[in-house]
């Protein structure tokens, strides 16, 4: 009996000598952690793993983020440029966002698979280059649209430059109803007729009567209805495969109705 016991008494020895080792080893890693330099690097804690707020780098952002601005309408009209996407996104919070389907390849059976990016290729010495385009289009639904287009070797990226470019491009569209069959007064619609041509694509506008609905391809129904236009009909001319030029054109429609003389 006297045996077993001192068999156990030695085990638990070792147990805590081990024990003590551990907390040696640990509390000394503690000490050479605290004494490396940071090198320059940011350490961050629970606390701090939220996300870093909007830093502006020009002078216009530095107002807006100050209170200077409190509609996008005000920032349009003195006519100063918008050099950062935070300033759309921090006036517009419930901006939102759609993208146009440029690209294509072929379908199984013949016909074309419309895809986000157009991608184009160019030969060098040491291989394929490839480039990939996106284009983007943001509005609020009530007047206010934008457009972006970018390129980049890597899809995602495209779209997301591309929606910045998008929010830095922002217009202000202006609604009305001027279509001799409603005459309603509201903003269902479009003022008067308008177009604008890109390329070989030109874009024609017409004010239609409330109900109608929009009467256009799908590219342009998405700029059109992010532009809070809901009555309208749309007519295209020229090569409207090219859907990059056909968006454009329209949206430099939408942008032709405020360059008029006087208040119409």
């Amino acid at each position: 009996m006297m045996e077993k016991d001192d068999t156990a008494v030695v085990e638990e020895k070792e147990k805590e000598e081990k024990n003590v080792h551990k907390k040696e080893m640990k509390e000394a890693e503690e000490r050479r952690m605290r004494r490396r330099p940071s090198r320059g690097r940011r350490t961050f804690t629970p606390d701090d793993s939220r996300k870093p707020e909007w830093i502006p780098k020009t002078k216009l952002g530095q107002e807006v983020l100050g209170g200077k601005y409190s509609d996008i309408e005000q920032i349009l009209k003195s006519g100063q440029l918008i050099l950062e996407p935070e300033i759309t996104d921090h006036l517009i919070p419930d901006i939102k966002s759609e993208v146009i389907y440029i690209g294509g390849s072929p379908g199984k059976g013949g016909g074309i698979r419309r895809t986000a990016t157009k991608r184009t290729v160019r030969m060098h010495k040491s291989g394929r280059r490839f480039k990939l385009t996106s284009v983007t289009v943001v509005g609020n639904e009530s007047g206010i649209i934008g457009i972006g287009k970018a390129s980049s070797r890597e899809h995602k990226t495209a779209l997301e430059k591309a929606l910045s470019q998008a929010k830095m491009n922002v217009i202000s569209a202006r609604n009305g109803c001027g279509s001799w069959e409603c005459q309603c007064g509201e903003g269902h619609s479009i003022p008067f007729k308008t177009s604008a041509r890109c390329g070989t694509v030109k874009v024609t506008l017409i004010p239609g009567p409330k109900g109608l609905g929009l009467v256009a391809t799908s590219p342009v129904k998405k700029i059109l209805t992010l532009a809070g236009v809901r009555d309208v009909w749309a007519k295209s001319e020229g090569n409207t495969k090219a859907r990059s030029n056909l968006v454009y054109a329209a949206f430099e429609a939408l942008r032709n109705l405020k360059r008029t003389k006087g208040d119409i």
